[in-house]
């Protein structure tokens, strides 16, 4: 099925596989690539000698394209970026809207440049400062997310920029897709669904729990850091909601030590990215702080295995989510599913009248 996607980034299926912290590494992106859709990398919980490693680990298991995600706002966010270059890397992907200087480097080397956005007025900014497509997550969606649903904010952003429009949040099947692309949209990104996935690594007692999941077991929180995170509800969630302020700051404090040993960011570092974080969101500094609760409580249960200690982002879609195919698999079943869907449409628009 050719698209703008497609035709932008060199994948056989307009089907992205998101750059989820701690889950997207270089196995689930290169099954993804080579199943022909389009895997990205998550690099913001990498150290820069980590993220060459992962991005060489892609290229030696596919020849496919593929992209890095980061943070826009981080303070070495430019390093970050020349690597990118320097690697042959396809696609950058931000979760944050980069800056006009970013998209221009990156577009001088010949990489694609696709923010992810929230909000028709932040595609608009990101279009007319060169990027070349958006990845648009209505409230559906797992980690951060916002207030308006998929459905009302995709043909928002669809009618308000002339780029390709990639749909997230809320997207699993086939059928999905087909919607996705009826709305306007070049393609749809995916990444509850890719997290349960045999080729994920995330742990299987993690994967168990989501599987056993409905729709309502699925919140809204700010009690990790202070901004809206779809995740599922659990006791340790719960435990966070009704912790102290004084308590939950504390924690934080003592989680973001542990996340500088990971990472190998300075303090001074730290800081930085933090003073961004609060100019970019306009955030108190208690959020801040709180902030660094996400990196940590994410890698206790994506990456360790304690669902009692750690959080599971989550789209809504995790509770009708039932098996963990192989990427390829997953892939092949959404392109079937759609191109049964537009069948059974094309039949039902014959059998119209005039």
């Amino acid at each position: 099925m050719e698209t703008a996607l497609t035709r932008l980034v060199g994948v056989r299926h307009p089907v992205v596989q998101t750059g989820m912290g701690w889950v997207a590494g270089p196995r689930l992106v290169s099954a993804t690539a080579n199943a022909g859709a389009l895997g990205i990398l998550a690099s913001a919980t990498m150290t820069l000698d980590h993220l060459r490693e992962a991005i060489r680990e892609v290229k030696s298991r596919t020849d496919a394209p593929f992209g890095v995600n980061l943070r826009a706002d981080a303070g070495d966010a430019g390093e970050r970026v020349r690597i990118i270059v320097d690697e042959g890397v396809r696609v950058a992907s931000f979760a944050l809207a980069p800056s006009r200087e970013l998209i221009a480097e990156l577009k001088e080397a010949g990489v694609v440049v696709v923010p992810s956005v929230g909000a028709r007025r932040h595609a608009e900014k990101v279009a007319a400062w060169g990027a070349d497509a958006v990845i648009v997550q209505g409230g559906e969606g797992g980690g951060h997310t916002g207030e308006v649903a998929t459905t009302v904010l995709l043909p928002q952003v669809v009618d308000a920029v002339d780029i390709p429009v990639v749909a997230a949040g809320g997207f699993h099947d086939g059928r999905g897709l087909v919607a996705a692309l009826a709305y306007g949209a070049a393609g749809i990104a995916m990444g509850t669904r890719f997290l349960l996935t045999s080729d994920s690594t995330v742990p299987a007692a993690v994967k168990a729990k989501y599987l056993a999941a409905t729709v309502g077991d699925i919140t809204v929180t700010t009690a990790v850091d202070g901004l809206p995170h779809r995740m599922l509800r659990t006791d340790f969630v719960g435990s966070l909601e009704r912790s102290g302020r004084a308590r939950a700051l504390v924690q934080a404090v003592r989680r973001a030590a542990g996340f500088r040993r990971i990472s190998g960011l300075s303090w001074s570092r730290m800081v930085r990215d933090g003073l961004a974080m609060k100019h970019g969101k306009e955030l108190i500094w208690s959020q801040v702080l709180l902030a660094a609760n996400t990196p940590m409580l994410l890698k206790s249960s994506m990456v360790d295995g304690r669902t009692d200690l750690g959080v599971m982002a989550s789209g809504q879609v995790a509770g009708v989510i039932e098996d963990l195919p192989s990427c390829e698999e997953l892939v092949d079943r959404v392109m079937a599913e759609a191109r049964e869907t537009l069948g059974d449409l094309a039949v039902v628009g014959a059998s119209m009248p005039g």
